[in-house]
């Protein structure tokens, strides 16, 4: 019988050798990436089955890289493997093209069935959040202005590359785009977000987890 193929994303080197451990009984590990541009980038080369990602990621967040990604490999299986036990954050991942979502501190016992289960046809929830997710509100909302769901793709990737302390110069190299049009998106997501400085802009990315705090 043919083994799953799976690609294995998250920005941790000890995550990914635990992971590695778990999963190697069972699958093929096709592919290790530790940001999400990376895996836009590598995971159409190797074609995985099913792609096991977290939410926040360096350079791209998980659910901004799932929603290209589904646009990419729409055969492929996400499932995000994340701390994140918001029930608003499964929505999102969901509503981004996930299959399943498991909290990390359950992974050793439930991450190969939530494959097994994916590859079948199925959606999984980590049980301890399952009731919660259904009924959780569209988005994930704070307390000014707008949730990161309702900022354009462009915006939440200026977002999350001010958070993480990249200059203009280096956001325009990363997204191939102008100083001019970094700085143009950054204006507009302080005026859409009621925001006036970097750091209420990156204490909004971490409080959203588009940035590790």
């Amino acid at each position: 019988m043919k083994r799953i193929r799976v690609l294995l994303a998250d920005d941790h080197t000890l995550v990914l050798e635990g992971l590695r451990k778990l999963l190697a009984p069972h699958f093929d590990l096709v592919e290790t990436v530790e940001d999400g541009r990376e895996l836009l980038r590598k995971a159409p080369l190797v074609r995985p089955d099913v792609v096991l990602l977290d939410i926040s990621m360096p350079l791209l967040n998980g659910i901004d890289a799932a929603r290209r990604l589904r646009r990419l490999l729409p055969e492929t299986r996400i499932v995000f493997l994340t701390m994140h036990d918001d029930p608003a954050y499964v929505t999102e991942a969901f509503r981004a093209g996930a299959a399943g979502y498991v909290l990390k501190r359950s992974a050793a016992s439930e991450l190969v069935h939530a494959v097994h289960e994916v590859m079948n046809g199925r959606s999984y929830v980590t049980p301890l959040l399952a009731k919660d997710a259904l009924g959780a509100a569209p988005g994930v909302r704070g307390v000014r202005g707008a949730a990161p769901c309702d900022l354009s793709t462009r915006q939440r990737e200026v977002l999350q590359l001010l958070a993480e302390g990249h200059t203009s110069k280096q956001m325009a190299e990363i997204l191939n785009v102008s100083v001019k049009t970094v700085e143009f998106h950054r204006a507009r997501l302080m005026e859409r977000l009621g925001l006036r400085t970097t750091a209420e802009l990156t204490r909004y990315a971490v409080q959203h987890g588009l940035v590790c705090s």
